[in-house]
């Protein structure tokens, strides 16, 4: 058995993540300044050579970028014109599908082992095999619970914490027959939900890996990733960045910047950004094109892309959407601001 396609679940709105997803889709925001799903796909190994991605949120722009970029692999882009859950995605593309096959989300940062993941389902021979990785807060999660064999024997979705038999939580990666097809109807489907209570008996396997696995569903989800990779590295500047301030360990500097204050750890500036003397970021993700004026702070935030910060403002655990302007002076702390919604 080779596996020859991966469904890449990319078509979610990104809600949580607004104002930064009003201007672009979920899968296209950075990641140590790559596209999230370029990045994701750089980890998707040689057995799989094409790629089926359902998309229903700003579609034209997804398309667009798979146009522009090569990534060496097959890409079909897929309408789904509403939401239609896990199931009703994998069904949505199922003329797409002509042999065992992943499901893959685009937004997990993940130490998976994809290759590994393959091996282990091919050599238990079950209708699918689900990615599984433990956990403290079962209740955010579904659950499954293993025999000796690795064989789900129970599988639960959100359980309360007082009734969980098992921490090992679905990391949403899976490894399908083309049988579980026969499982799911059109329209909205929960694969966890639906589908998976139906199959336990059809030979369904967890595969257990260790590392990390993140979501980056919510700011802080998103800042928190970019933490755990950015501990895993040390500082990187690119090419044509001018220094003159002090920039701290794990810390990444795109290209072309130029910084005269301090970067301190754990933070990840983009592109053509410049920021002046007396200027402190800290632990947050500054994007493209961004410009940060003199005695500025900024802790824990995320600033979108093409953002302006004029001289001496305060900011605290804020998301700033693309190309927002934040006046001279001003403090802000726990809040979200879009272009829409300039500050002055």
């Amino acid at each position: 058995m080779i596996f020859m396609q991966a469904v890449i679940l990319a078509g979610g709105f990104g809600t949580r993540l607004r104002p930064l997803t009003y201007t672009r889709p979920k899968p296209l925001l950075p990641v140590l300044n790559k596209p999230m799903i370029a990045r994701f796909i750089e980890t998707i190994p040689k057995e799989v050579s094409t790629l089926i991605v359902p998309v229903n949120y700003m579609r034209e722009v997804m398309k667009k970028f798979f146009e522009k970029n090569d990534f060496g692999k097959e890409i079909i882009v897929v309408d789904e014109k509403t939401p239609l859950g896990t199931g009703g995605a994998v069904k949505n593309v199922e003329k797409h599908l002509n042999d065992s096959f992943l499901v893959l989300n685009v937004d997990a940062i993940t130490s998976l082992n994809l290759s590994e993941f393959i091996l282990f389902h091919k050599e238990k021979k079950g209708i699918g095999s689900i990615s599984l990785y433990g956990v403290e807060n079962v209740e955010e999660f579904g659950i499954a619970e293993l025999d000796e064999n690795k064989r789900i024997i129970r599988f639960e979705e959100k359980p309360k914490k007082t009734e969980a038999f098992s921490n090992l939580a679905n990391a949403g990666a899976y490894a399908l027959e083309l049988e579980i097809l026969d499982y799911i109807n059109p329209g909205f489907v929960s694969m966890e939900r639906e589908v998976f209570p139906k199959v336990i008996d059809k030979g369904l396997y967890g595969f257990r890996f260790e590392g990390y696995w993140l979501d980056t569903g919510r700011p802080s989800d998103y800042i928190n990733a970019h933490k755990i990779l950015l501990g895993m590295r040390e500082k990187k500047i690119g090419k044509n960045s001018v220094i003159k301030g002090r920039v701290g360990n794990h810390v990444m500097i795109g290209e072309s910047c130029i910084i005269k204050g301090h970067i301190e750890e754990y933070t990840c500036i983009g592109n053509n950004v410049r920021i002046d003397e007396g200027s402190v970021i800290r632990e947050s993700i500054v994007m493209d094109r961004v410009k940060i004026g003199k005695n500025v702070t900024v802790v824990n935030s995320i600033i979108g892309e093409g953002c302006r910060i004029e001289n001496d403002a305060k900011l605290k655990n804020l998301v700033a959407g693309d190309k927002s302007r934040i006046k001279k002076g001003l403090k802000l702390s726990d809040e979200k601001i879009s272009s829409e919604n300039i500050i002055t």
